[in-house]
């Protein structure tokens, strides 16, 4: 069974090896790859004081949470990000690689974000329940006019691929399972999503909340928020530097996001 390592338990287990971020050894350079919500709330901005915290070089390749994870089980990468649940990505990851050492794999929550259902600046709707979102991803409700909108079929835009978002959504909407929309379309990218619902009228889409803040599009009102976890995963446990790493970001993103 894979492990998610509560911030209790790893305080103890970094407290025990006598670790420190100012005082870790320089190393070769860590190899950090996945998520691109990840490295764009985090790794982005603040690589340089994670690497100074942690006394470790960093390479960061952001490619979405399932391309991490891989290069974490095949040995191209020290640490994996992504930002839906381990249990979300395994179940994923099992369906096309079978056979893995998912046993091994550790989780360790660095922060949380919401997500943001984004829409056309021009759609006059503004607020929708989950459960009229799960029934738009059900398929059930096709057309904007259901919703107070104009007479528009709507257009689900998601990230294909291994999205962290779309994973998200998946686990929290629709019980795990893909979405039957009659009018779907799946994107390479976050920011191809973002700029597809730019030009797209009918089009509703998931997207990161710092990213869709960017950007010309409306952001939904729910009456729940759907949150996204990040996280950094290792292949069985994590070595002093790799420690180090984890305890660096997650004090940066206490102090800055």
């Amino acid at each position: 069974m894979f492990h998610l390592v509560s911030p209790i338990r790893f305080a103890l287990v970094a407290l025990s090896l006598g670790l420190s971020w100012s005082t870790a050894a320089a190393a070769d350079p860590l190899v950090i790859q996945g998520s691109t919500t990840f490295s764009r709330r985090l790794m982005e901005p603040f690589k340089s004081e994670i690497e100074r915290k942690s006394g470790h070089e960093l390479t960061v390749i952001p490619n979405k949470s399932t391309p991490g994870l891989i290069a974490l089980l095949e040995g191209r990468a020290h640490l994996a990000m992504i930002s839906a649940s381990l249990e979300t990505e395994i179940a994923l990851l099992q369906k096309s690689m079978p056979g893995l050492q998912f046993d091994n794999l550790r989780a360790f929550e660095i922060n949380r974000t919401r997500v943001a259902i984004v829409v056309h600046k021009t759609n006059p709707v503004r607020k929708a329940t989950l459960a009229q979102i799960t029934q738009i991803l059900q398929g059930k409700t096709t057309n904007w006019k259901a919703l107070g909108g104009s007479d528009l079929p709507i257009r689900v835009i998601l990230v294909g691929g291994g999205g962290g978002v779309t994973a998200v959504i998946e686990a929290d909407l629709l019980s795990g399972q893909q979405t039957t929309a009659p009018n779907k379309v799946y994107v390479r990218t976050p920011v191809q999503l973002v700029q597809v619902v730019e030009q797209e009228r009918a089009a509703i889409g998931f997207a990161q909340l710092a990213l869709a803040k960017q950007r010309d599009v409306i952001e939904l009102a729910t009456d729940k928020p759907i949150e996204q976890v990040l996280y950094l995963v290792t292949l069985g446990e994590p070595t002093p530097a790799m420690l180090a790493v984890i305890n660096a970001a997650r004090a940066v993103a206490e102090q800055h996001m």
